[in-house]
């Protein structure tokens, strides 16, 4: 039997008026028949979904519902304009069994950020963080109690209009599910300079989390899949001669004992949660931090003379992705073992400790689902 329940609350900016999340729970749950110890990354879903609709030019009522696949017409403008945007995020469970959102306001400005570049319905960021606390909520069990892994949850909106006609769309819909995940990346990676192909030039759309950014890598993603590369480094779109990020994650650099990545200053790379924290515990650890331009020549040259000494993705995905050789043009560089990596792996612990309730979390980045 269907089990439907209310969570009343507060929508600021909605009217400000008292709504009703309601859940219709499955009658078939899946958790069961999960494989804990084969889980491949995106690739189980958790029983339930969130779904709600825009249209009339205001925010319907969230519901939780069975997850199941959508029911969509031929002429849905998303499939033909590309108006879809969506976030990542996870949920860790604590030492104290109690389940936790790592800095989730984070994603709800990016997510607001989003839609006004892709001119869609600004979600308010309080119905983001409820939306996300509820299926985290009802689906809670699907949260692995074991080292290194999360649920992933995936936030989106895309434009519904049936309607054949470039413009942007009357109605949409934003929606929640959720996967249990191990790691993204199983090894460290081997990546490449991109010189010809261009992830974002200036006055597009690289800063939102838009669909149509990740379909334009894949081409150039996939011959340097096909020469040995798990991603691209992409460079910027005027002259190819400065590094912006990669494909899955920010990218950040230790030279001579500094932490160095690219500024977020421009409007070709996405502002990233994690690459943002790596910084602040930076600082706060006393470590010198440069966000400036960061030149292809000026990497290639600290790699030569020794001065390179880590270099490592940042991202939900990926978290912090140890970057093992970089090919540039007809070279490939092997780079510093991954034992030797003091900063990216002392990093990487304190952030998982900080995920998972093992110490102090002293700049409050975590949110309790209760």
């Amino acid at each position: 039997m269907l089990k439907i329940v209310y969570l009343h609350l507060e929508i600021i900016g909605m009217a400000n008026s008292i709504i009703d999340i309601k859940v219709t729970r499955t009658s078939s749950p899946q958790l069961a028949k999960v494989d804990w110890d084969n889980l491949p990354f995106g690739k189980v879903f958790s029983d339930h979904m969130l779904v709600m609709s825009y249209e009339n030019g205001a925010w319907g009522v969230p519901e939780v519902v069975p997850f199941g696949d959508l029911k969509i017409h031929p002429a849905t403008s998303a499939i033909h304009y590309g108006q879809s945007i969506f976030e990542g995020m996870k949920a860790y469970r604590t030492v104290d069994n109690d389940v936790a959102l790592f800095r989730p306001d984070m994603n709800a400005k990016r997510f607001k950020a989003s839609c006004e570049r892709m001119c869609m319905p600004e979600l308010p960021e309080e119905v983001f963080l409820s939306c996300v606390d509820k299926i985290v909520e009802v689906d809670s069990d699907w949260i692995p109690n074991k080292e290194g892994y999360s649920l992933y949850i995936r936030p989106f909106m895309f434009a519904v209009d049936d309607y054949i006609g470039i413009k942007p769309s009357d109605t949409y819909k934003f929606m929640i599910f959720t996967c249990p995940v191990g790691s993204y990346y199983s090894e460290p990676l081997n990546v490449k300079i991109e010189e010809k192909y261009t992830r974002a030039s200036p006055g597009g759309v690289g800063r939102a989390k838009t669909a149509g950014n990740y379909a334009a890598s894949l081409y150039p993603a996939k011959l340097g899949k096909d020469k040995g590369f798990h991603q691209l480094v992409w460079t910027d779109g005027a002259e190819h001669k400065y590094i912006e990020e990669s494909g899955t994650m920010n990218i950040m650099f230790v030279i001579d004992g500094v932490l160095v990545t690219p500024s977020e200053e421009s409007d070709t790379i996405l502002k990233g949660i994690t690459k943002r924290s790596v910084v602040q515990l930076a600082e706060d650890w006393g470590m010198p931090v440069e966000e400036r331009k960061v030149s292809v020549e000026e990497i290639i040259q600290a790699i030569r003379n020794g001065s390179l000494t880590e270099v490592f993705g940042a991202g939900t995905a990926a978290t912090i992705a140890q970057i093992q050789r970089l090919g540039f043009r007809e070279e490939l560089f092997e780079l510093s073992p991954i034992d030797s990596r003091e900063f990216s792996n002392k990093v990487y612990n304190h952030l998982d400790k900080i995920k998972t309730g093992k110490i102090e979390d002293k700049f409050n980045w975590v949110r309790k689902v209760k």
